[in-house]
């Protein structure tokens, strides 16, 4: 974890409530997809914590759904400076992937899944991936993907683009040899149900100190419990306690 200061350099809307905001600064600390940061905002006592969506140089960008006071306050940043505590969470392991992995994202749980593409991608590996959203106006970064070569099926809970239907009613036909997914729960435990191999499960988490002090954001794993901030994001598929419930 390093703690630092970040210059905004662009913050544009992909959606009506989605934004993306590129900052420039230290990102050494950043060394695994599905990491995070903990931003700090005037006038708010807890930070903020949002996925990486790209790394490259001393540019970090973020993907951040405005969705609260913080989040409100944020998307209408257009220059400014933010104290940032980034290299968070423990992020994907890619030495696991296989020659074909499968990367399924949900809304806002897409992002982080941009910067894994791009490492498996450089390693030579065919990437599939699955984007979910509710309805086609909520779609982002579909072209993004498909830019780094990977084969890439959006679905739309409406049926208004794409494949209608939820993420898993679009994993007909495609062969993968390990999934990395991020989204909402309800999206998790339908992949965890449905997918043939091991997996890494990044879970979205309402979260305090951010890097595990608090114990705020401690979920039930079958080895005990774990905190989401600093023992995950990233949970592996057969540790993940829904296994021993219904």
């Amino acid at each position: 974890m390093k703690q630092g200061i970040f210059e905004i350099a662009e913050n544009s809307a992909l959606t009506e409530n989605v934004f993306k905001m590129k900052l420039r600064g230290d990102c050494s600390a950043i060394e695994r997809p599905g990491q995070f940061v903990n931003i700090k905002l005037d006038g708010l006592y807890l930070r903020r914590p949002i996925s990486v969506c790209d790394v490259e140089g001393d540019i970090l960008t973020i993907i951040y759904k405005a969705v609260g006071k913080g989040t409100e306050m944020m998307s209408k940043m257009s220059a400014g400076r933010l104290d940032l505590l980034s290299g968070l969470g423990n992020g994907y392991d890619l030495t696991v992937s296989g020659c074909s992995p499968l990367l399924i994202g949900g809304g806002v749980g897409v992002p982080p899944l941009y910067l894994l593409a791009k490492r498996l991608r450089t390693e030579g590996k065919s990437v599939s991936v699955i984007l979910g959203f509710n309805t086609e106006k909520e779609v982002f970064y579909e072209n993004e993907f498909s830019s780094l070569g990977c084969e890439a099926r959006v679905t739309t809970v409406d049926g208004s683009y794409g494949i209608k239907g939820f993420v898993t009613d679009a994993l007909g036909g495609i062969d993968y040899t390990h999934v990395y997914t991020c989204g909402p729960e309800p999206m998790l435990k339908a992949v965890w149900r449905s997918i043939k191999t091991s997996g890494q499960f990044s879970f979205e988490e309402r979260m305090g100190c951010g890097f595990g002090a608090c114990m705020g954001c401690t979920c039930e794993t079958v080895a005990g419990y774990k905190r989401i901030c600093r023992d995950g994001p990233v949970l592996l598929k057969e540790e993940i306690k829904w296994q021993t419930q219904e």
